[in-house]
């Protein structure tokens, strides 16, 4: 996986939630709206993966409505348990 397209990903989801604190979208919605690709969308992989990275750094979390999956910054009581 190319690790500057992770890094623009990773930063265009920090910068979209720093504007949008509350924001919280499904893996597609994230990869449609959150990120403005400069050449046009890349593999939804790449998001997914961003996604993931967030994740395992503390920075966001995942939570599961109907059967959607749903991303959003993690919570200040996430960081508290």
């Amino acid at each position: 996986m190319d690790e500057r397209l992770l890094a623009f990903a990773e930063d265009a989801i920090r910068t979209y939630l720093s504007a949008r604190p509350h924001s919280a979208d499904t893996l597609d919605g994230i990869h449609r709206w959150w990120i403005h690709w400069p050449e046009g969308p890349e593999s939804q992989v790449v998001t997914e993966i961003a996604l993931e990275r967030l994740e395992a750094a503390g920075e966001m979390e995942r939570f599961r409505i109907g059967d959607s999956v749903v991303w959003r910054r993690r919570s200040a009581q996430a960081e508290e348990s």
